[in-house]
């Protein structure tokens, strides 16, 4: 029998959901090493756009909705030395997440999310005990700031002008890796940690009420459909002006190159359907036996995060090697689709098995006891 102690203490519609983010981000990295995007069929390239961006900004807000459940103890009881303890193992967390993102770039992972992450955390530790007003200030003031800066400056500094959004030049220089982190990386800080700000937010809420439930499934409908309509009317608009085509998919789209307003506005809210949804699927059919291996599957999906870099990469690029797929340039969507679901298919089957002995996954033993 599998172990379900863990299950008391957690609301696993975020596992569940935590289990979809992850298959959509490794199928997006995996379309992004075999170069597959956009080469199929109309209805799949339309599938897999589906994740691009959204995927890991739901990861994010996950992350944010965790920390609150977590450090939830220290806020009502207002105990200094509960709450210095608190800070001190996320700060320890977000090194432990830092170091080994770092390890995962310096492997040839350039599309690494772990080391922003930890750097998200990090700056979490100061705002465990703000009001929501303080949390909402910053989130204006961190959006509004990303956005000015992708308008005032140049945003593809430091991308390879040949391989744009696949390698950093300067990466390993001070001035460079702190623009990658906070600026124009793949996740940088500014304003990828809005999304962390809206998880902290969602996570002091009774996600247990229907009624909150529902409030929150309705806004993010009404957002996520106004926002797509309103990106689509000023790209239009403003295409066939002086403004042109590019500058206005720069300003108005919704995908994560450059994470705009539209961006954040609509990945949030696409994010926070899904996760609703997610608890409502959870909870209906927390007995079945494929929603409980997905559920699991959640529950370790930092150990699946570092190996679908190192297994489910590293298979492709021996894959590379041996049956020449000329640096995997122009793959077929269907064979990246494929390979994707069976490593998540492999990743759920290995976390049924781990889950008959242990309660956490791997890493995430390393990290509890680093922390």
């Amino acid at each position: 029998m599998m172990n379900n102690s863990i299950s008391k203490n957690r609301i696993e519609g975020l596992d569940f959901a935590r289990a979809l983010a992850m298959f959509g981000m490794l199928l997006m990295n995996f379309v992004v090493v075999t170069g597959a995007k956009g080469n199929g069929s109309p209805m799949l390239v339309w599938f897999t756009n589906l994740f691009e961006g959204r995927a890991a900004a739901t990861f994010v807000i996950l992350a944010g909705i965790g920390i609150s459940l977590m450090t939830r103890r220290a806020r009502l009881t207002n105990e200094k030395a509960l709450i210095q303890k608190t800070r001190f193992s996320l700060l320890k967390r977000s090194i432990f997440l830092f170091v080994l993102g770092m390890l995962l770039y310096t492997l040839g992972w350039a599309g690494d999310i772990l080391h922003y992450y930890g750097v998200y955390m990090a700056l979490a530790t100061l705002l465990i005990m703000a009001s929501p007003k303080i949390i909402v200030l910053l989130l204006f003031i961190f959006s509004l700031g990303a956005q000015f800066y992708q308008v005032a400056f140049d945003y593809m500094n430091g991308w390879s002008p040949t391989k744009p959004f696949l390698e950093y030049l300067d990466f390993w220089t001070v001035s460079g890796f702190l623009r990658n982190l906070f600026f124009n990386g793949f996740h940088p800080v500014f304003p990828w940690i809005c999304f962390l700000f809206i998880g902290l937010l969602i996570g002091r809420l009774n996600l247990v009420e229907s009624k909150i439930r529902k409030t929150i499934l309705l806004v993010s409908s009404l957002t996520l459909i106004v926002t797509e309509l309103l990106s689509r009317f000023l790209i239009y608009t403003f295409a066939n002006s002086n403004v042109g085509t590019n500058s206005a998919t720069f300003l108005f789209e919704t995908g994560p190159i450059p994470p705009n307003l539209f961006y954040l506005l609509s990945n949030t809210a696409s994010s926070l359907i899904i996760i609703i949804l997610s608890m409502y699927v959870a909870e209906k059919f927390s007995h079945n036996l494929i929603i409980r291996s997905i559920i699991y599957s959640g529950q370790l999906a930092l150990t699946h995060y570092v190996s679908h870099v190192v297994i489910g990469i590293g298979i492709l690029l021996v894959m590379d090697r041996v049956i020449l797929f000329n640096g995997f340039e122009h793959q077929p969507l269907s064979f990246t689709f494929l390979y994707s679901c069976l490593f998540f298919i492999g990743s759920i089957l290995f976390s049924v098995l781990w889950r008959v002995r242990f309660k956490r996954g791997p890493i995430e033993l390393v990290m509890r006891k680093c922390s």
